[in-house]
């Protein structure tokens, strides 16, 4: 078992990561910090704790809205920024439209860290997702290994879910991975892609995939559309818990996260969604994929992407 836990921002993302820390018994301490007035964090701690008895779980859940509350921690999960939301017209922002104010807040996030949780792994959830742990690491200056945002699982899953519906089959029965940045330009590796081992070509046609892709592609714009207000939650907060399990636990688990490239793949020092090896030390390897040409050109695509956000990161205050 984990000893403790650290959840910045208590959003949908948040209180679910926390509510799922405690039914799985994950960790024995769990500390959340949300600014929201008057005492929002400590007022969600509250609700999940007096389900504990329900839960069967002992667990320790702490709420503020300053960071002390997460020092100490093993793991800290960032949940923290403004959510896309639809405006009047029917259209909702990007992500790369909510990086100034959430680069403020994530240099805030950054400071709690580095003075009371230097030593945790971080996995980022916080959009665009991208450009958001790149700024973490650069005002963190911790180890490549240490940091990854949470992407390439939940772009996964979403790949693997319209898969498994389209062929009809079990999703557990569907292997899937989706490279790149997280947003529009990500790449669904259709020549990786396997039901039961098999290609996926067997059970899905190719118009078919080719829509599925594309709707992976927009996945998250989809929720938000749907929702209204704020974005999806359930599937990234698992999404992130998965990864510490596979740290935590040791699992040397093959699992597609942003890590911070150091000349895999052509690139140094961004962080681009890849499958990696996650296990006690956090990011112990990056996975080559043999792609397709088609795949090779539109994953470069999803790099310059990533490049140009970065590059307006570095330029931001």
């Amino acid at each position: 078992m984990i000893n403790k836990i650290g959840v910045i921002g208590g959003g949908n993302i948040g209180g679910v990561v926390v509510s799922e820390i405690v039914s799985r018994g994950l960790a024995r301490n769990v500390g959340l910090v949300d600014v929201k007035p008057p005492e929002f964090a400590k007022g969600k701690c509250l609700d999940i704790a007096e389900a504990t008895p329900v839960m069967g779980r002992d667990v320790n859940i702490e709420g503020s809205k300053t960071y002390e509350v997460i020092e100490g921690a093993d793991f800290i999960i960032n949940t923290a920024g403004v959510p896309r939301a639809v405006r009047p017209d029917g259209t909702f922002p990007s992500r790369e439209e909510l990086l100034s104010i959430n680069l403020k807040i994530t240099d805030q996030v950054a400071a709690g860290i580095k003075k009371y949780a230097p030593d945790a792994f971080v996995i980022s959830i916080a959009n665009p997702l991208d450009a958001i742990v790149y700024r973490l690491f650069k005002k963190l200056k911790f180890k490549p290994n240490k940091i990854m945002g949470m992407a390439g699982v939940l772009d996964s899953a979403r790949y693997k879910y319209f898969v498994a519906r389209a062929a009809n089959v079990s999703v557990e029965n569907v292997e899937a991975v989706v490279l790149g940045g997280h947003g529009d330009t990500m790449v669904p590796i259709r020549s990786a892609c396997r039901v039961y081992g098999l290609p996926v070509e067997q059970f899905v046609s190719k118009t078919q995939l080719a829509k599925i892709e594309d709707r992976t592609r927009k996945a998250g714009g989809e929720v938000v559309g749907l929702l209204g207000s704020g974005s999806a939650f359930v599937s990234p907060a698992v999404s992130a818990l998965e990864m510490v399990e596979a740290i935590a636990f040791d699992k040397r688990k093959i699992v597609p996260v942003a890590a911070c490239l150091q000349g895999e793949y052509g690139v140094k020092d961004l962080f681009v969604g890849v499958p990696a090896i996650l296990g006690k030390n956090g990011v112990e390897e990056i996975i080559k994929i043999k792609l397709t040409p088609e795949e090779r050109a539109a994953f470069k695509n999803s790099i310059n992407a990533v490049k140009k956000t970065c590059a307006a990161v570095d330029k931001a205050k």
